[in-house]
Order: structure tokens, then C-alpha cells, then sequence
């Protein structure tokens, strides 16, 4: 091996101190989108130099702390490529609505699990989803978008209802729309709450199963709205 170079394995130590979540299927991923492109050996092997190990550092740097989605890391890449400036990071709001749009965009049937808390005040929600006070008066009156509990901060899944709502507006669907999704949700809540109880009652320690099933019932519910639709 050329000095200097090193192979995937070595890549993963390098930076696994760093990014506990990194991993050779995710490395080969970001190769395989064209983030990085690392030489080949004769023999077919991958050989990392330093700088495809720090290309490789910020894509990671951008996806935990600042959570841009692919698109907006290629982008500054191929800023970084030209030598042109670097737009300034957005803050943890900005980020959070990125990741948002990102999501409702390529139609992610669940949102991945933040690694980070969001909060964000009445005036940044307006702010980075888009929406006009009078459409976030409207989902407030309709107890869709709510701060935290006990405070004025609003969190990552009232910012999800805030971006989404706007982007449903331009199809002719408000808060009133919003509100017929927001009774069905309770009552899928409902029947998840009824049937864990049991189970919950012999294993309390079992905090993860009401998040694990609600992700196996909102598999099922957007595979039937799916087949609904293709009917």
C-alpha cells in the first residue's frame, strides 16, 4: 500500500472515536452516492488518503451535529471542489427544518430517530417552516402544533406538523384536514396503549416496546394508505 494510504478498516478506527454510528456499509454507501472517491488498488482493494479521510469527517460532522441531508453535503462539497466559499451553517432550527423537508420530500414513510433535541421559539418555527401566523394560530387552535409541556419551546415533531402543514396548503388541505389525521393518530395511539399494556405489566423495564410498535403500526398504516390510493 502506498504511503499515506489506507485501507476501509483502518478508515473505520480512524473515525469511529468520533462518529460511534459510522460503518464500512455506510462508508461504501457514501462512495456509492459519489461523495467520496477514494483510489483503487490493482487488486480492486479501496485506499483512503488523508483527504478523503477528512471529505469523510465533515459529511459525518454535517449529518450529526448539523443535520443537512445529502443533497445540501453535496452541494458544499462541490463548493469545497471549486474553492468557492462555504455558505455559513444553519442553526440547530434551520437544520431540523432541512431534515424535515428533506423527509416529506422523499416521502420517508417514519422519521429517523433524532440524535439531538429540537427547540425552537413561536417566532423560529414561523420562521423556518414557512407558515403564516394565521396558519400556525390555526393549527395551535386545533392543538396540532403545541410547545413542550411546561414551557414555550416548540420541539422536532411540532416543526414536522408546522413544515408538512405548509406543504399541504398547496394542495388545498388546512388545519381542518390536519384535524381528521390527528383523530385517527389518537386513536392508533389508543389501541397501541391497550394491547402493550399486558406486556408492559410483566416486563416494565420494556420502555422501548410503545416506540417499537408504533413504528410497526405506521409501516402498516402507509402500506394500506398505499394500497388505498392504487386502487
Amino acid at each position: 500500500m502506498a504511503l499515506g494510504l489506507r485501507s476501509i478498516g483502518q478508515v473505520l478506527a480512524v473515525l469511529k472515536p468520533e462518529f460511534d454510528d459510522i460503518s464500512i456499509s455506510k462508508i461504501r454507501f457514501l462512495e456509492a452516492e459519489g461523495l467520496i472517491s477514494p483510489e483503487r488498488a490493482p487488486s480492486g482493494y479501496r485506499r483512503y488518503a488523508e483527504s478523503d479521510i477528512e471529505r469523510l469527517r465533515y459529511i459525518l460532522n454535517m449529518q450529526k451535529n448539523h443535520y443537512l441531508p445529502l443533497k445540501v453535503i453535496r452541494d458544499n462539497l462541490d463548493l469545497m471542489d471549486r474553492g468557492e466559499s462555504m455558505p455559513a451553517l444553519p442553526s440547530a432550527a434551520q437544520s431540523a427544518a432541512a431534515e424535515v423537508v428533506d423527509q416529506a420530500e422523499s416521502l420517508t414513510p417514519h422519521p429517523r430517530p433524532p440524535r439531538r433535541a429540537i427547540r425552537v421559539t413561536r417566532r423560529e418555527l414561523l420562521e423556518v417552516s414557512g407558515l403564516t401566523e394565521a396558519a400556525l394560530t390555526e393549527l395551535e387552535k386545533h392543538q396540532l402544533v403545541v410547545p413542550r409541556r411546561g414551557t414555550i419551546y416548540y420541539g422536532r415533531d411540532a416543526l414536522t406538523v408546522a413544515v408538512v402543514a405548509r406543504k399541504l396548503a398547496t394542495y388545498g388541505m388546512d388545519a381542518r384536514h390536519l384535524r381528521v389525521v390527528k383523530q385517527a393518530a389518537e386513536r392508533e395511539v389508543g389501541l397501541i396503549e391497550q394491547a402493550i399494556a399486558p406486556h408492559l405489566r410483566r416486563n416494565p423495564a420494556a420502555r422501548a416496546l410503545p416506540a417499537e410498535v408504533m413504528q410497526l403500526v405506521l409501516h402498516a398504516h402507509a402500506a394500506i394508505m398505499r394500497s388505498q390510493l392504487t386502487q
